[in-house]
């Protein structure tokens, strides 16, 4: 479903999630990206927290993304080595310092209405994190993935850390699994990264 305004697609996850649509989606919009801003990499930033369920998210997809063995991307931001609040601004300057030539795909977790909870949003333009939960961040990406993991309707930050994990793993499963598949379709198109990933 396309949302009229700013470009937003959703994918329900619960009732029959489209792998393959979600994967054919977000490559149009990658290619369409790097086309327009005449740039050659890909970083994935992954951003959250494993200290809390709802927050998970990010990490849990940067982990399996890392685990599928994607090779013409940048992965920051996993269970090992979480993106967040504390450090999004740090990892945000080395990103543009050590890939300068990246297209940045945001992904973290959202809150939004009851009935939307499970579902998969994908669009062009940056996402803004903490919303949900009332903090203050930089905007970040050139395209943005989020996964509905709870309500909007309380505002309380203490709701993620109460967020079913099985919520989060579908969402998660779903995500990592068509993003694999697309990045499995570029193939060598894009260049190989060949940096040093201990910088992150």
């Amino acid at each position: 479903m396309k949302r009229r305004g700013r470009e937003i697609y959703y994918y329900n996850t619960v009732t029959g999630f489209e792998t393959e649509r979600f994967a054919g989606r977000f490559l149009l919009l990658l290619m369409e990206e790097m086309r327009e801003k005449r740039k050659s990499e890909i970083v994935f930033l992954c951003i959250g927290t494993d200290r809390s369920t709802g927050d998970s998210l990010g990490p849990l997809i940067g982990y399996k993304l890392k685990e599928c063995g994607v090779e013409n991307a940048v992965v920051l931001g996993t269970l090992d080595r979480p993106v967040h609040a504390m450090n999004l601004e740090e990892s945000l300057q080395r990103v543009k310092k050590s890939f300068p030539q990246a297209i940045i795909v945001a992904v973290d977790a959202s809150v939004g209405n009851v009935e939307h909870v499970g579902y998969v949003t994908l669009g062009r333009g940056a996402l803004k994190p903490g919303l949900g939960v009332k903090k203050e961040l930089d905007a970040v990406g050139d395209i943005f993935i989020t996964g509905i993991v709870g309500s909007s309707r309380s505002g309380d930050p203490l709701m993620l850390q109460s967020i079913r994990l099985s919520v989060v793993m579908r969402l998660a499963d779903c995500i990592s699994r068509s993003l694999c598949l697309g990045m499995s379709l570029i193939g060598r198109r894009v260049e190989k990264f060949s940096g040093n990933p201990s910088l992150f």
